[in-house]
C-alpha cells in the first residue's frame, strides 16, 4: 500500500476511533502472515475443493476418517503459528480502550495469544475437540498425541497446509488411518470445536456478537470478505442503527455496497500505525 494511501486511511479512521471505541471483526485475512492460508482470493471465490460439510461429517465415517488423516498433518502448523503485528495491534488498541469488543471468525487463538481479552470466537477454536457421544471437551494437542501413536506411517508424509488446520492429502494414505477415540466413552465420534460449513454459529455465541453490533459506535472490518451470513449480519446491524462501517481487506467483500469507507491494504503495516497515532 502506497505511503500516500497509508494517510488517506490514518487521517479518515483517527477522527472517527478517537473517543469513540470501535468493534473489530476479524477474517482470514488477518492470519495469513501468520502462515494460515485463507479461504478465498481477492474477487471473494473459494479457493481449491469445497470443504466437508457437517452433514458429511456426522453421517460418514469415512468422512471422519479422511478429515481427521488431513488435519492430524495440518495441526503442528497451526499450533506453532504466532501471532503477527496486525494481532498485535488490535491487542494493543484494545488494552487502551480504543475497541468495545473484538470478533473473530479466525479459529486459530492468534488473538488471545497477542493479549486480547474476551474474544468472541464466532466459529469456536481448533484448539479443542467436542466429544459427539458424551459431551466431554478434550484439548487438541492430546487428541494429536493420540493420533501420532496410532498412525505414526503418516509421520514423514508432506502435505500441503489449506485453511483451519486442513491439509491437502492424497487418498491412499486414508485407508489404513485410525481416528481418535474419547478417553472418556471410547467413542469414535470425536469433532473439532469449530463451526463446519453447513452448522450454525452456537446461539450463545451468535447473541453476544449480535449485542455487540448493536451497541457499537462503529465496526471495522479487518481481514474478512464478510461472506459467511454470521459476519455480514453483524455489518448489516450496524448499518441499520446508523454507525460507520469500515473495513481494511485486500479484495472484494460481500458488505462493499455497505460500507462507509473501505481500504485495500496490509493490516499488518495500517493496523499497528493506527495503534501508536491513537496512543
Amino acid at each position: 500500500m502506497p505511503d500516500s494511501q497509508v494517510d488517506i486511511a490514518l487521517e479518515t479512521l483517527l477522527p472517527l476511533m478517537t473517543g469513540r471505541p470501535f468493534l473489530v471483526l476479524t477474517g482470514a485475512g488477518i492470519s495469513t502472515s501468520s502462515g494460515i492460508p485463507d479461504y478465498r482470493d481477492s474477487a471473494g471465490v473459494r479457493r481449491g475443493k469445497p470443504p466437508m460439510m457437517i452433514q458429511e461429517f456426522l453421517g460418514s465415517p469415512q468422512a471422519r476418517r479422511r478429515y481427521w488423516a488431513r488435519a492430524m498433518l495440518g495441526w503442528p502448523r497451526v499450533r506453532q503459528a504466532r501471532p503477527n503485528a496486525a494481532h498485535q495491534a488490535l491487542a494493543q488498541l484494545q488494552a487502551r480502550q480504543h475497541l468495545s469488543g473484538l470478533i473473530t471468525q479466525n479459529v486459530d487463538t492468534l488473538h488471545e495469544q497477542a493479549g486480547s481479552q474476551d474474544v468472541i470466537e464466532l466459529h469456536g477454536s481448533l484448539h479443542k475437540v467436542l466429544c459427539l457421544d458424551c459431551g466431554a471437551r478434550l484439548e487438541r494437542d492430546a487428541v494429536q498425541l493420540e493420533l501420532e501413536t496410532r498412525n505414526a506411517y503418516l509421520l514423514q508424509v508432506e502435505a500441503t497446509q489449506a485453511p483451519d488446520g486442513d491439509t491437502l492429502l492424497e487418498t491412499h494414505f486414508e485407508s489404513d488411518f485410525q481416528v481418535p477415540r474419547c478417553p472418556h466413552c471410547q467413542g469414535e465420534r470425536l469433532k473439532p470445536d469449530v463451526v463446519f460449513f453447513g452448522e450454525n454459529v452456537a446461539p450463545l455465541t451468535a447473541s453476544r456478537a449480535l449485542a455487540c453490533a448493536e451497541q457499537a459506535q462503529g465496526l471495522l472490518v479487518v481481514g474478512s470478505s464478510l461472506m459467511a451470513y454470521s459476519a455480514f449480519r453483524l455489518c448489516k446491524r450496524v448499518v441499520e442503527r446508523g454507525k460507520p462501517l469500515i473495513a481494511i481487506n485486500l479484495g472484494k467483500t460481500r458488505a462493499d455496497e455497505l460500507l462507509d469507507f473501505k481500504f485495500e491494504a496490509s493490516c499488518e503495516h495500517l493496523l499497528p500505525l493506527l495503534a501508536e497515532r491513537l496512543g
